[in-house]
């Protein structure tokens, strides 16, 4: 056995680095490969990889345009799909289960739209979102927060440059919403807003725009034809992203939803043993049929 827990950096086709990192027994396979969310967000997915690194290896990588990997940009979704088929090539095995979670959902499903073989498992954590949700999330997160709030989270999006107070001041308005106990929220946001910097607004935009000239929406019934045997959706019934929305996915592509009780965007923090339970046994499944 083989246990190992490495960090590395490695060049992209067209010379940017990547950096990316792996805990565990490197012989075992396929490898679990872990998508973080954002977009523009670095990796925070440490916790979500520690419940399964000891039954398979597990990879994760900053996303180009975040952490210690190149930032140029523009960026494109065709190119971090590349980016993810060459980081596949580079560590070796030629399929992997893939565990995404909000952006990194979107990410996984064009990676497979793209490398339908190279996919032998997927698990959607918290995503991907697709119809018309934005409404409702949107109604929730207002129901979450006080109009002295809202109006301070829009003063501080609307200047042109932010302090790194102010920064973190925003990311913390944006991201307390996203758990079921607002009050353990805002701990977790204002924690979040200090380790997942800096954010790539550039990214985010450029991205954004990809999606917006190019949806998912409109590749559904293509991507549940190249779906792996083992796939599962993921939510936190107290999301404010609604789970509604994930549930009608579920249906669409005929796989399991898992909805995890009181636990909202980022499930393992809010219940961390049933989220591990579920990316383990999800994980020994696929590496069966994998």
């Amino acid at each position: 056995m083989i246990l190992s827990k490495r960090h590395g950096s490695v060049p992209m086709s067209d010379g940017a680095r990547i950096g990316w990192s792996v805990a565990g027994d490197t012989t075992r396979t396929p490898p679990v490969v872990l998508l973080h969310g954002g977009p523009g967000v670095p990796d925070y997915l440490g916790e979500v990889a520690a419940m399964v690194s000891d039954i398979a290896p597990t990879y994760r990588y900053f996303q180009r345009g975040t952490g210690p990997s190149e930032w140029r940009g523009p960026h494109t979704l065709a190119r971090h799909v590349a980016d993810l088929a060459e980081l596949l090539e580079t560590w070796g095995p030629p399929r992997a289960i893939f565990v995404g979670h909000s952006y990194g959902t979107d990410l996984a499903a064009r990676f497979c739209l793209a490398h339908a073989d190279k996919v032998a498992a997927l698990l959607f954590l918290c995503g991907p979102f697709v119809g018309d949700w934005r409404a409702a999330d949107r109604a929730e997160r207002d129901r979450r927060t006080t109009p002295a709030q809202r109006e301070r989270h829009r003063e501080l999006g609307e200047l042109p440059s932010r302090t790194e107070e102010q920064e973190r001041e925003l990311l913390t308005l944006s991201w307390f919403t996203d758990h079921a106990d607002t009050a353990r929220g805002w701990t977790w946001a204002t924690r979040s807003a200090e380790e997942r910097r800096p954010i790539n607004w550039s990214m985010n935009r450029d991205l954004g725009r990809d999606n917006r000239a190019d949806p998912l929406d409109d590749h559904l019934d293509e991507l549940r034809s190249r779906l792996p045997a083992a796939v599962e959706i993921v939510g936190g019934v107290a999301d404010p992203r609604p789970i509604s929305a994930l549930a009608a996915l579920a249906e669409r592509f005929g796989v399991p939803l898992t909805a995890v009780e009181d636990a909202g965007h980022e499930p393992w923090l809010e219940q961390p043993e049933a989220v591990r339970a579920i990316v383990r046994d999800f994980v020994r499944r696929a590496a069966t049929t994998g």
